[in-house]
């Protein structure tokens, strides 16, 4: 008797309307800089800042805390990265600089390092071992630190890099993770800073959320694009050192001689409380919370109290918790202003390390 053919099994499908929804409020993993989800390229020339700018994400998704002291985290958790051309002594470093620089304990920060000696996205054992990695971690980002040192290919090769695109696209996908790659940009100017990126064009044609560094005088650009959102006008930093002379950081360059710029107006400690409690699966002590929103206890007290008289939050056994939901308003396609004006420029994208 013959056997019956086997029937080849389908792809998953669902209807249209069946498909989860995106509440406007998780739109962001940080606000107006990433995308939740987003994978994309923090990209710059050499000895710009891109590994530092890398690590003050990692950092702020990791604590909760503002990036670059202007844009807010909406989704902090986990973060998974790896700088392959430096010393892990040096990392363990950089990540404290930053740190101290909020007030954060080093010790409590959710953000692991890969320790390997090597990461290569075009061998199959080292993609299984991130992936691995990844499952048992349940990072909300991960950071590769550079792409040149992550595979042994042509980045000219389309069909070879979109073979590594497409690997970081399917993690992504499987496991609910932004990643930002870090790349770098060629000597030669473009019309777009997209055009810029050295290698294949499938690179700018993968990002979600793209991050450009450039210089322009003595201050470092930095210049967003997103697939999905409008961004703000490109943003003057500079690379500082803390109060202790030491502690080297990205930050914002005042453009009206005050010593700092000002804070995002429209993102006030309270809120900034509410995407936290949000966002955490537990209950969080004052000490937590003081922990990740670098304020200090007094400033914390009364934003606590606050909203505690709104009933938007309430005092349980365990910590804090959310009582009630407000609902955000939808993001308007606008242009986005930041209490900062950059200096003109011909440049029309975004960012980089």
């Amino acid at each position: 008797m013959k056997p019956a053919a086997r029937r080849t099994p389908e792809l998953p499908v669902a209807q249209a309307a069946a498909l989860p929804a995106q509440p406007p409020a998780a739109a962001w993993l940080v606000r107006h800089l990433w995308s939740r989800l987003a994978v994309g390229l923090i990209s710059g020339h050499p000895k710009v800042g891109k590994s530092w700018f890398g690590l003050d994400l990692a950092v702020s998704v990791a604590s909760g805390t503002d990036c670059l002291g202007a844009f807010p985290v909406d989704q902090p958790g986990p973060v998974l990265v790896y700088l392959a051309e430096d010393p892990l002594p040096r990392v363990r470093e950089r990540i404290a600089s930053l740190c101290a620089l909020r007030n954060l304990p080093l010790d409590h920060l959710p953000m692991h390092v890969i320790t390997a000696a090597s990461l290569r996205l075009d061998d199959q054992g080292d993609r299984d071992r991130l992936a691995a990695t990844v499952a048992r971690l349940a990072p909300r980002l991960l950071v590769l630190d550079p792409l040149i040192r992550l595979h042994a290919g042509d980045e000219n090769d389309s069909r070879y890099i979109s073979g590594l695109l497409g690997y970081l696209r399917t993690l992504s996908r499987e496991h609910d993770l932004a990643i930002a790659l870090v790349h770098h940009m060629s000597k030669k100017s473009r019309r777009h800073l997209g055009q810029s990126l050295r290698g294949s064009s499938d690179l700018w044609a993968w990002s979600d959320s793209s991050v450009y560094l450039t210089r322009a005088q003595n201050q470092i650009l930095l210049t967003l694009e997103h697939r999905s959102a409008p961004a703000p006008d490109p943003i003057p930093l500079v690379l500082d050192c803390g109060a202790d002379g030491a502690s080297p950081h990205l930050r914002r360059a005042p453009t009206d001689g005050s010593a700092a710029a000002a804070p995002v107006a429209d993102d006030s400690l309270e809120q900034r409380l509410l995407r936290l409690l949000r966002a955490a699966s537990a209950p969080l002590s004052r000490v937590a919370l003081r922990r990740q929103l670098a304020v200090n206890n007094l400033n914390l007290g009364h934003a606590l109290t606050a909203l505690e008289r709104q009933h938007l939050v309430a005092r349980s056994p365990a910590g804090w918790v959310v009582v009630a939901t407000t609902t955000a308003p939808p993001p308007a396609c606008r242009q986005i202003d930041l209490p900062l004006q950059a200096t003109p420029t011909s440049a029309t994208a975004n960012q980089s390390s």
